[in-house]
Order: structure tokens, then sequence, then C-alpha cells
């Protein structure tokens, strides 16, 4: 198993086997929502829609006569696993809506495979066994997620909408600009689906965001108009709020409504802006949170840090628990997030946040010593120079949440160099049906003469 690398060719005018076929057994599961299989030449195939052990007729996707590794999708099963299943979703499938990687395994080897991936890259990257990052090997789901057969979480609380030159909403293909126009996504939550998005004429649009609060009965669209295009009448199922994605400046604009949507988690109240991050799964951020608390066991009169901390949502937490004379230092780049963060927590006088990058921020506030810390940063990870500032700062505990297992295991290598052992590490499936996973990483400082 390995993570996806960047393509090579060798030869600029090498043929393209775009179109090729070939019968192949496939081994293990690779980082990005498809198995690894080789062509008689010994050729590298990254393969969709199969899954390991099974044999299957693979069709090349993407690639030349000398590149590093194919792409492919399974076109004909030819012996399939026990895990299989039918896609539940009439959309999944070769050539079809990328949105789903898994829609063909059950649902619970849809999670040993996400526990497979990130024993590799643990290992691959960090040379950690699972025992060593004090990780069980386990994948666990989300509170109402385990469904009958053929029923699918409906936990998508954001979906993007691509819109065709007809005015049809849809998904992206796979690797693709083209869109799958579809009448129903089955992963969307129920606040988006009734909506009714599928079913309007978006003539003029590019895409169509929308979003269905989890805390509130708050709903949002963000239009993005082709050149020159002229806003539709929005008209939907029910009450929402119409944002707009400025044609000079990529800047989201209010139309008309609120221009930000009230969450809920860990018994406090969120304000997030058009465009502003927040966890899609609905059970997502009170799962993290509580994972995070647990981990870090927060006493009053801490001083903590809450980096890339979005609208605040582990400050606030953080803050609840710290007392009057705890502290909080949150830093996040977006300003809208900032701004939210900051209404978020205005609350609690000892919480400041701080928009910049945290890797140019953090050093500016002369912060040499801090009891807790939580990351959570974007899908690349934190970085080595990060992370050899973090450790200088001799924090009791560290949570590093991490959508991305390939740059946790990265990240989790720094801290080792820099003094710190994985304590416990968690794995929470929040992206049914796909190849995304969330793990929350408690670190904790080596002992001395260890």
């Amino acid at each position: 198993m390995q993570a996806e690398p960047k393509n090579s060719q060798a030869d600029p005018q090498a043929r393209s086997l775009v179109g090729e076929e070939y019968e192949v057994e496939v081994g293990p599961v690779a980082h990005g929502g498809h198995c690894i299989a080789r062509t008689d030449e010994g050729q590298v195939l990254f393969v969709r829609h199969t899954l390991p052990g099974e044999r299957v007729v693979a069709r090349v996707t993407d690639g030349e006569e000398g590149a590093r590794f194919l792409r492919a999708d399974a076109v004909r099963v030819l012996d399939p696993s026990k895990d299989r299943v039918e896609a539940p979703c009439p959309y999944a499938g070769p050539g079809r809506c990328g949105g789903c990687d898994w829609q063909h395994a059950k649902p619970g080897a849809q999670r040993r495979l996400k526990g497979e991936v990130i024993t590799e890259q643990l290992q691959r990257l960090a040379g950690l066994t699972p025992e060593e990052a004090g990780w069980d090997g386990t994948v666990m789901p989300a509170e109402g997620d385990k469904l009958p057969a053929g029923q699918v979480p409906q936990w998508r609380t954001r979906v993007q909408y691509a819109v065709d030159a007809d005015g049809n909403a849809g998904l992206r293909r796979h690797r693709s600009h083209e869109v799958e126009p579809i009448e129903h996504c089955m992963i969307a939550a129920e606040g988006v689906s009734e909506l009714g998005i599928e079913q309007r004429d978006w003539s003029g649009m590019v895409s169509v965001d929308a979003i269905a609060a989890t805390g509130s009965q708050d709903r949002m669209v963000i239009l993005e108009p082709r050149p020159g295009a002229r806003l539709p009448l929005v008209e939907l199922d029910r009450p929402v709020s119409v944002m707009r994605v400025e044609e000079h400046d990529g800047g989201i604009h209010r139309v008309h409504g609120r221009a930000f949507v009230r969450e809920r988690a860990d018994g406090r109240t969120y304000r997030v802006g058009s465009g502003g991050f927040w966890q899609v799964h609905p059970q997502a951020a009170d799962t993290l949170v509580k994972a995070v608390m647990q981990g870090l066991l927060p006493r009053k009169g801490d001083m903590a840090l809450d980096l890339y901390c979005g609208v605040g949502l582990f400050a606030g937490a953080l803050a609840d628990r710290l007392g009057d004379k705890g502290a909080v230092l949150g830093i996040e780049s977006g300003k809208r997030a900032v701004e939210d963060a900051r209404h978020n927590l205005a609350g609690f006088d000892r919480v400041r946040i701080e928009q910049g990058k945290v890797e140019s921020v953090l050093p500016r506030t002369g912060i040499s010593e801090v009891d807790l810390i939580v990351l959570d940063p974007p899908r690349a990870g934190a970085g080595r120079k990060t992370v050899e500032h973090l450790s200088s700062l001799k924090a009791r505990k560290i949570a590093y949440v991490a959508c991305d297992p390939a740059a946790l295991a990265r990240d989790l290598g720094y801290f080792r160099d820099g003094g710190y052992r994985v304590r416990t590490l968690r794995a929470f499936d929040l992206f049914p049906m796909t190849h995304h996973v969330e793990c929350v990483a408690i670190l904790e400082p080596v002992a001395k003469g260890a």
C-alpha cells in the first residue's frame, strides 16, 4: 500500500493508454479511494470501484506508456470480494459522480479500509505501529450512522452542486470538470435535500453551494454566476439566505437573508459566515470536541493555544473548562472566520483571536510556554517548521485533529523529533462512503530518560 504520488512520464510524446483494458488481481487499498494493481508488464494501476482481493477488468482513465502509474476504473468484476455490495446510489460507478469512493463496499469494510490506510501511513511516514501510536486499529462510526443494508447515512450538511450548460444541478465526475446531473444526492443531509436544488433551473450559474445548519433551521445557498450572467430569482422549498460569489474579486456577498448560519456544538452556538469552515457531518463537531477534551483533560487556570481555530470551536470548548484564570489564544488566517470567532467568544475576557498564518503569527506573540495546544490544520498539515516551534513550548498535552492521515503521520514524525510521543490516537468515520477519515491524536512529552 502507498500514498498516491504525482505522476510523471519518461517521454512527452508517449502513447496514451486511456481506454486500454487489463485483467488484473487487485492488491491493497491506497490512500485516495482506490486500490493498487499491476499490469502483466509490471506497471502500477490505481484502480477505483474495486476492493482488495478482487479480479477485475480495469480500464485506464489517465496515463501514458512509461508513466510511473496509471489511473483506472474497474469496469467488470470477475471475482468479487465478500465485502462488495450493489452501490445504493444510481450515480455511483465508473465515469459517474466522483463524490463517493466506497458506495460498492459494506459500511464495516469501508471503515476497515480506512483503518488500513491509517496504519500504512503511520508506518511509512512516521515509523509508528498502531500500538506505538496508542491506536486500537478501529475507525468508529458516528452516532446514528449504523444503518441497515442498503441505507446510506444522510450526513453531508454542505453540498457544492456544479451546474451544466443546460442549467441542471449535479456533481463533478472524478478528476473532471464534467457534471453528472442528479435528481438526489443520497449522502446529502435532510436539510440540504429539502431545499429541492436538483429540481430547479440554474442557467447562468457555475455552481450552487447549499448549507443546512445542524444547530438551527438556518439554510443558505451561495451562487456563483457565469461571467455576465444575472442571478435568478431564488425560490426554494424552504426559507433560505442567498449569497453571491462576486466575479471581480471572488468575495462572497449577501443578496438577502443572514450572511451566516448558526451551528451548535458542546452546548454553545457558533456563528459561521458564508464560506466559513464548519465540520460537515452533523455529529462531527461534538464528536471531535469530546475526543479532544477527553484527551487533554484541561485544568482550571491553564494557558492554551487553538491553532487554525476557524470560528472558535475548540477555543470555546477550552474556555468553558479553564475558568476565570485560564486563557486561550486562537490563531486563524481567514478574515471572516476571525470575525466570527471574536463574535462567538466575546463572552470570554481571557480569549484572544489573532488573524494570520500560524507560522507567522505565533512567533510574534512572544509566547515561550503553554499548558495545552490544539491544532486542526488544513489538509496539507502543519509542517516541520510549525511543529518544531510547537514542540519548544513545553505543552503538557497536544491535541492534533487531522482530516488527512498522510499529513498527520508526517507531522507526528516531526513531533517525535521534537520530543513528543503519541499517547492515544482515535479515528472517526465522519465521511461515510468516501475515502476521507478524521483522526484525533493526543501527544505528550517523552519522559526524561525514556
